[in-house]
């Protein structure tokens, strides 16, 4: 039996449509399980380029249906990620006006028709309950016969989570959460008045080390009671107007105040002090020894390491793709439990399910068509060699393989550097990732020696997925400079032999040259998108940024001096999300001026400013043209040229230009009656 989990919106595009010019959810997905098994799966983020993207997971289901070699008129059953009336009711509250049919299953199968072609039988799309699905991708995975279940996050069929006990193939609810009481909003409703908003969650996890609970702990008591029976009510009403007394509220861009760090901590241990009352007493209420854990709040991994020292439960399984995503997942999992074929009862091992880099000669061809920046040679030996850049100092990009579902990169999409020097952190923070510099990076550690170095719980020893905060060895703080938090801490990935050959051989790797079987690993991104997917991402990220080495597959890549004739070889393009704007703006209170932007056309992204030059040739491209064409076109004398060459390079590192090398296809600029 072959079914699909879906996540994510009920539209197509970034651009304005007039069928549905706005949407509801978020963290688009697919995946595709046959007989209980993982055979492909996806977050559209990764394929479309937009973080948390929101809209139908079109691409990410192409590609569970070609791993598989199917079409979708061969899947037994379609699952989305939320009840068909939640998403009959949020239709009908956004889209009143609008010419869209407001039943949620008619527009899912619609989009289906639209996107392969293939009308689609309403006995075969099935809804399922937002946190249901959440508590059966971590039940299902988790390999436990007995657990405890406990899915917790902002929001989704207008609860906030629930809790379950899971037997055998069946889960069982015991209480749900209604919205008003939502640990998920308490978090992100505390954060807006620190600078941040939704889906920054985990970096205020990542200051709250640097603050002191105390002086805000009476203030973050009149947010939340703790009830009988686990029972606890949250006041969310009370936060911004306590906090707007209470603290300097910070804005974006500001420097952060101690009194920013310590509201930080109070924010992280009320939640920790809330979850632990809820668990502690269906812990005693139910006898159930191990725990489940799933939703946005489960990526809280400074709240599982204290689970997990606490010693509450004997086993902790946190499902990899906590977030809305996963329920993907757990939506698949849920239908074919349905039909007769349930998971089967092992522990999740790998998430490695999303595309893989292709043929060797693949990855080569990609790597030619950028000659003008790009310098590489093959490899006999990948891992010896990227070991040899990082012990002599080199931060690299790591792309091998098939990719990580879910947020972490696991060693196949990665940013790899030597642990020990802790001025790494702050030159990667600085020169790939653009943020603050007090954020933490993790360490991978071959599994047989994470005990050496970590403080693990007594019999554990396998945590391949980066879901628990745990304390590094004392002895080992000064050596492990660039991933050991303020606190001693660090977010642990353990690396199996087994499980993932290539990233053990690195690791080892560097340990024969350095002693120390770690490396300190981040995803491999910048600021302005998502983790790359593609041989293509990986080059484009590279080169938008000042990593010092890529390795891809069997080869090791280093960037060259490009001239002004090598950026004239490529293409330019604006993503699908991306419009240009001219307009009249106030430059002072009695004065405008005409001005041009690049507006990004989905959440969390800036208007862009750029200049009248770029902008109007921007306009000209029609799909895409060739940059040394449009050049030619301007009439501009070099300096003007090569001062335009390097603004439309620093919008192509905020993501707002695709620079790319030319496709086969014949291309046609616009006229310039028509610009």
């Amino acid at each position: 039996m072959l079914c699909l989990g879906v996540s994510g919106g009920l539209d197509r595009i970034y651009q304005s449509s007039p069928e549905l010019p706005n949407t509801f959810l978020h963290d688009g997905a697919a995946v595709l399980v046959r007989d209980g098994r993982v055979l492909a799966a996806v977050e559209e983020e990764r394929l479309n380029r937009v973080k948390h993207s929101n809209k139908f997971p079109s691409n990410s289901i192409r590609y569970c249906l070609s791993t598989a070699g199917v079409e979708l008129g061969e899947i037994d059953r379609i699952a989305f990620y939320a009840t068909e009336a939640y998403c009959n009711i949020m239709l009908e509250r956004l889209f009143v006006s609008q010419p869209v049919p407001l039943d949620a299953k008619l527009l899912l199968r619609q989009l289906l028709v639209r996107e392969f072609g293939t009308e689609v039988d309403a006995s075969r799309v099935s809804f399922v309950n937002h946190h249901e699905a959440h508590a059966a991708s971590a039940f299902a995975m988790s390999g436990f016969e007995q657990s405890l279940i406990f899915a917790v996050d902002g929001g989704g069929d207008f609860l906030s989570g629930l809790l379950a006990v899971g037997t055998g193939t069946e889960v069982s609810q015991l209480v749900s959460f209604p919205e008003h009481n939502s640990l998920g909003l308490f978090y992100l409703e505390t954060i807006r008045y620190l600078g941040y908003g939704l889906f920054d969650e985990y970096k205020v996890m990542g200051l709250a080390p640097y603050g002191d609970p105390a002086p805000y702990r009476e203030l973050f008591a009149q947010f939340y009671e703790l009830l009988d029976n686990g029972g606890y009510r949250v006041h969310l009403d009370r936060i911004g107007p306590a906090l707007i007394r209470s603290i300097q509220v910070r804005r974006k861009g500001m420097a952060f105040t101690q009194q920013h760090r310590d509201v930080s901590a109070s924010l992280q241990e009320a939640l920790e002090r809330i979850v632990f009352h809820i668990l502690r007493h269906h812990r005693e209420a139910t006898g159930m020894k191990r725990l489940c854990l799933a939703g946005g709040v489960a990526h809280n991994c400074t709240m599982n390491g204290k689970l997990l020292y606490s010693g509450l439960f004997d086993d902790i399984f946190v499902q990899p793709a906590a977030h809305d995503a996963g329920c993907a997942l757990g939506a698949a999992l849920m239908m074919s439990n349905e039909l007769g074929r349930p998971a089967p009862r092992e522990r999740l091992s790998d998430v490695y399910w999303g595309p893989d880099l292709g043929t060797e000669q693949a990855i080569e061809h990609e790597l030619n068509s950028w000659s003008g920046h790009l310098d590489f040679e093959r490899s006999d030996d990948i891992a010896a060699s990227a070991a040899d850049w990082m012990a002599n100092g080199a931060v690299i990009g790591w792309v091998q393989g098939r990719s990580e579902f879910g947020p972490r990169a696991l060693g196949n999409r990665s940013i790899l550097a030597d642990p020990r020097p802790a001025e790494n952190k702050n030159r990667i923070n600085a020169m790939v990732k653009k943020r603050e510099g007090y954020r933490p990076f993790a360490p991978s550690v071959l599994e047989e020696d994470a005990s050496e170095f970590f403080e693990l719980p007594a019999g554990k020893r396998e945590f391949p997925f980066m879901n628990f905060v745990v304390r590094v060895r004392e002895a080992h703080h000064s050596v492990l400079g660039a991933i050991t938090h303020v606190d001693g801490t660090a977010r642990l990935q353990t690396v199996s032999r087994s499980t993932n050959p290539a990233y053990w051989h690195v690791i080892n790797a560097f340990k024969k040259r350095t002693g120390i079987p770690v490396l300190l690993n981040t995803s491999f991104n910048n600021n302005a998108e998502p983790i790359v997917e593609s041989v293509s991402d990986a080059i484009v990220t590279f080169l938008t940024t000042d990593l010092d080495g890529l390795v891809v597959g069997p080869f090791l890549v280093k960037k060259r001096p490009a001239t002004l004739q090598d950026w004239c070889t490529l293409s330019v393009s604006l993503p699908q999300y991306a419009s240009l704007h001219r307009i009249r703006s106030y430059i002072a209170e009695d004065r405008q001026e005409t001005v041009c932007e690049i507006r990004m056309g989905h959440s969390g992204r800036e208007s862009m400013r750029i200049s009248h030059e770029l902008f109007d040739l921007l306009m000209r491209i029609e799909g895409e043209a060739s940059l040394g064409w449009l050049l030619d076109t301007t009439m501009l004398d070099q300096p003007k040229r090569e001062g335009l060459v390097k603004e439309l390079r620093l919008l192509w590192e905020q993501r707002g230009v695709r620079l790319h090398p030319p496709r086969a296809a014949c291309v046609r600029i616009k006229p310039q009656s028509e610009a």
